[in-house]
């Protein structure tokens, strides 16, 4: 089983905490440069799959992560859990999961706690985007392809304790009709 989503990372200032008595410039990266990241994260064994690219994420993006996902050889089904977006459910995706045995399950709308992925795009831009300055594009793009690429190693311990499978749930739920 694997949760997929896609982040869109933009050059500029993500403050994690400022408050002081005096006026106080920070320097900040300029322009709307976007480093989108598509993945998926393997439920069991963390392993993280993804395709990047700085224009957008769309229905070519998610069949190109199928593609690397079939090409894993796994010898047991496939699954995905993906949340609502239009470009997850279009005809070109739909048709290329069934051909390549891959079963897409769809969350419930507004629901990103229910998404393992989310968990991990909120570490990254702990670990390296709040506080911290990039003079250009190319290295704001490396601190965050080097924080994902660093998932088994370094940050290990902390997403062991993070990427848990224990969701809330609710046992007396009274829906609306």
């Amino acid at each position: 089983m694997f949760f997929v989503d896609a982040a869109h990372f933009v050059l500029g200032a993500y403050l994690g905490f400022l408050w002081c008595f005096e006026r106080l410039f920070i320097k900040s990266g300029s322009g709307r440069q976007r480093f989108n990241v598509l993945g998926a994260l393997n439920a069991v064994t963390r392993e993280l799959i993804l395709v990047t690219n700085e224009t957008y994420i769309n229905a070519q993006s998610v069949c190109e992560l199928l593609n690397k996902l079939a090409a894993l050889g796994l010898s047991i089904p496939i699954t995905l859990v993906l949340d609502n977006a239009r470009y997850q459910k279009c005809a070109l995706v739909m048709e290329l999961a069934q051909s390549l045995n891959i079963e897409l399950l769809y969350l419930t709308a507004y629901s990103p706690n229910l998404n393992l992925i989310e968990r991990l795009w909120k570490f990254v831009k702990k670990q390296c985007l709040y506080s911290i300055y990039y003079p250009d594009f190319s290295a704001f793009k490396a601190a965050i392809t080097s924080c994902l690429n660093q998932c088994h190693t370094t940050y290990k311990q902390e997403l062991d304790s993070l990427l848990t499978l224990r969701f809330q749930s609710f046992n007396k739920v009274k829906t609306i009709p």
